[in-house]
């Protein structure tokens, strides 16, 4: 039934994908793929919040558990879209080995979930904090194909997207692995899983704070260059 039920949700990602190219046919693949990843961002930030915030249980406290059938559900949609994603990006050729590398690791641990009957409360917990920051990506993207990322708009995406990845992805994504490494449920395959998912969260960090520092860097130097040449204007009007 789960078997069946991934085939179902690939199918649908592929739909969708098919649909927003007919609709958009003046865009490229890329755009209409982009598409698909925010529908996918949104509905499985707000399911698997859903599942970690109010249904239960409480993903700190009861890692290792029995699978409940909505957090089934919420593993099985995420699967479908990972499996049509990871596909897409191996066909087109877009995305480097770092994400390529995250696509396969979160394939692997969904299967694993489904397949142990157990650990899927974690497993939608670092789903909701890996795709948290997803929608924001998106945007970003988007942004500058319409040609309005250089403005206050795309300082806003950037500096929202920096902060939320690095208080859940990084701070409570390094309490949920203590819990996960502590815990005695957890298999220890989930363990070194989880463990592999934290480490390729800190390789993004790194690039994320390398790209600040530089935008950071470029945003002052054109503060800097627009002040002296204001100054410059000044003193030319004093003078004639």
């Amino acid at each position: 039934m789960i078997l069946l039920e991934v085939c179902c949700c690939l199918i649908g990602w592929i739909s969708l994908y098919f649909a927003f190219c007919y609709l958009n046919g003046q865009r490229g693949k890329e755009w209409n793929c982009r598409l698909v990843t925010l529908t996918h961002g949104i509905l499985i930030v707000c399911l698997t919040a859903y599942i970690s915030f109010i249904d239960g249980p409480w993903p700190l406290t009861h890692a290792g558990t029995e699978n409940t059938p909505l957090q089934i559900l919420a593993l099985v949609v995420s699967l479908g879209y990972f499996l049509f994603d990871f596909g897409w990006c191996i066909c087109v050729r877009t995305e480097g080995p770092v994400m390529l590398a995250h696509h396969t690791m979160s394939i692997a641990g969904i299967l694993l979930a489904l397949g142990l009957g157990k650990s899927a409360v974690e497993t939608c917990a670092v789903i909701f904090g890996s795709e948290i920051t997803n929608p924001l990506l998106q945007a970003r993207w988007f942004l500058r194909q319409v040609g309005r990322y250089d403005s206050l708009w795309g300082d806003a995406v950037d500096l929202l997207f920096i902060l939320l990845f690095a208080l859940v992805r990084v701070g409570v994504g390094g309490m949920m692995l203590y819990c996960e490494l502590t815990s005695p449920r957890p298999s220890l395959i989930m363990k070194g899983g989880g463990l592999a998912m934290y480490t390729l969260a800190w390789v993004f960090m790194v690039d994320i704070a390398k790209f600040a520092c530089k935008k950071s860097r470029t945003k002052y130097k054109r503060w800097h260059e627009t002040c002296k040449l204001g100054e410059v204007n000044g003193h030319t009007g004093k003078t004639e």
